[in-house]
């Protein structure tokens, strides 16, 4: 499910950069990279698919169209400014776009109004034909309006319109910005499953055509001519010699003119399953696909004859399903890399690919743990094997006193790390995460939690074995101190026990005039600076453990 969930993305924005427009002069792709983009389809993270599907889709790009990447959310948490043209429209630019998307972060607000507004301004849509792609899985998150900017860069723009891909959206939230592309003339697609996704496709790719024109009277009728075929160019595709035709519309085909010098050239059309056409006289390349398996042929198309080549991709299909231990469920958590001859694909829980034929190396992961085996796949052949990578289940949560108040914030941080040293006395990081509820699937061994919040730290070892389902509750021993001091440029907590010089430990200091931190339970000094290098009073204060504690220094 998940290799077709990345086909049919793939599908749905190929279709996004051909019917959406882009033989207009200059297209600029805008990507939702919020956080929720994190959100799975199928097993699979919609980033992921969104990253795949560019980079399958570009390839296919005709070089001389003029293609920019702007961007939304993918620098920092909770701004309504966080928009960056990462690529200008220029041709070629498909793989400075591809390698922008793997290496993006997703993690912010979705300010998608004015990121179309930029976008428009960036392509000067007052002066030359304009067209941006949206694709994005949220509503609007910092007040624009997307209608009414619709509304505006269509009567001010000289052939202005917005295409918008609503990937992972209700049908409710889709109507709320389904105008933005409508009122510009443009086009809006629900994205929202696997099968919304093929539906669209559909939908879009093999839409009737207009009513005819009525005919006019009828001429006498000419002399019968010899009935010609409907298509010259019929080819047909099979995993292995002699095997069955591929009907299950899994496969795509690929046909580009040839060059002088035998090359690739111009592309002439990319279609999926059954494919029937008609080829002007000419040399061509055809390239048939399915999944990660390929062949190609150069084929001349002469007038007044038909062709049906077979292509042979000399693949089989590998079926894995992995699991975290003997006998549990399939895990929809699983990364499962495919390394067959010739290239490498990564898949999504339960994972299926089509690869060439051949030694295949399956690693799968789940968490901090992996397994590796090799599979000896012949062509025509299915595999299907279940793969255990013997991992247990962690689930961690901070506590400000044992059997007290659990510590429910964003920022506390885990770092899992082996218990054992090494011969220097550091351990080995394994895991990081981050919040409350922080899971972990990790391989049987001894580990320590290191438990971080503000200023206080815990150590809790714990150990795993493969089938743990463990819940951890970290025990801070720490409570909350509010610090107020009234025009002041700094507050600094410090340790209240002098060293040997009579000096005191710093734990942290904050600029502005009032300062909330977890701390360790015990005595501190709490001083106010009122300039940089100025103190002017301090006050000592005691934390216990599971309370908060308020003071002001005036």
């Amino acid at each position: 499910m998940a290799g077709l969930a990345r086909s049919v993305a793939a599908a749905i924005l190929l279709l996004s950069m051909t019917s959406f427009g882009f033989a207009a002069n200059k297209v600029i792709i805008i990507l939702d990279a919020s956080g929720s983009m994190w959100a799975q389809i199928d097993g699979k993270p919609k980033l992921e698919i969104a990253r795949e599907s560019l980079r399958t889709v570009l390839q296919s790009v005709p070089a001389d169209d003029e293609i920019g990447f702007m961007a939304y959310g993918h620098r920092q948490k909770g701004s309504c400014e966080d928009i960056e043209l990462i690529v200008p429209p220029q041709a070629g630019s498909a793989s400075a776009i591809s390698a922008a998307a793997d290496s993006m972060k997703f993690l912010g607000k979705t300010p998608l109004t004015a990121a179309v507004k930029q976008a428009a301004e960036a392509l000067k849509y007052t002066e030359d034909k304009a067209t941006v792609v949206l694709i994005t899985d949220g509503l609007e998150t910092c007040g624009g309006d997307p209608c009414a900017l619709g509304k505006e860069l269509k009567e001010t723009g000289v052939d202005f319109r917005a295409d918008v891909v609503g990937f992972g959206l209700s049908a409710d939230e889709g109507r709320q910005i389904a105008c933005l592309a409508e009122n510009t003339g443009g086009k809006y697609i629900q994205a929202s499953d696997e099968k919304a996704l093929q539906q669209a496709l559909v939908e879009t790719v093999a839409a009737p055509a207009p009513a005819p024109e009525p005919a006019p009277a009828p001429a006498p009728a000419p002399a019968p001519e010899p009935a010609k075929p409907a298509f010259n160019f019929t080819p047909s595709v099979v995993m292995a010699e002699g095997g069955s035709e591929i009907s299950n519309n899994s496969n795509a085909w690929e046909i580009y003119k040839a060059d002088t010098d035998g090359t690739r050239g111009d592309q002439v059309m990319t279609e999926y399953g059954d494919l029937k056409t008609n080829l002007e006289p000419g040399d061509y390349i055809v390239i048939a696909r399915d999944d990660e398996a390929r062949s190609e042929q150069k084929i001349k198309i002469e007038a007044g004859k038909t062709y049906d080549p077979l292509f042979t991709l000399n693949a089989g299909t590998l079926v894995i399903h992995p699991h975290a231990s003997q006998g549990s469920e399939i895990s929809g958590e699983a990364r499962v890399d495919f390394a067959y001859p010739g290239g490498s694909t990564t898949h999504y829980g339960d994972a299926k690919a089509t690869v060439p034929a051949g030694e295949q190396k399956v690693t799968v992961q789940i968490g901090a743990g992996t397994a590796t085996e090799t599979v000896q796949l012949a062509a025509g052949q299915t595999v299907e094997k279940d793969v255990v990578v013997g991992v247990g289940h962690a689930v961690l949560n901070a506590y400000y006193t044992a059997g007290g108040d659990k510590a429910d914030n964003s920022g506390i941080g885990f770092e899992i790390v082996k218990a054992k040293k090494k011969i220097d006395g550091s351990r080995e990081s394994v895991e990081h995460s981050y919040g409350p509820d922080s899971k972990f699937w990790l391989p049987p061994d001894d580990y320590v939690a290191l438990t971080t919040l503000d200023l206080a730290v815990s150590e809790q070892p714990f150990s795993i074995k493969a089938g743990d389902n463990q819940d951890i509750k970290v025990t801070l021993d720490a409570g909350v101190l509010a610090m107020s001091a009234p025009g002041a440029y700094s507050i600094e907590v410090l340790s209240s026990k002098k060293d040997i010089e009579g000096k005191r430990k710093s734990l942290g200091l904050s600029y502005g005039d009032s300062w909330q931190q977890t701390v360790p339970a015990g005595d501190y000094v709490v001083i106010r600076h009122m300039s940089a290098e100025g103190q002017e009073k301090e006050v000592p204060v005691t934390i216990k453990a599971g309370a908060r504690t308020e003071i002001t220094v005036q």
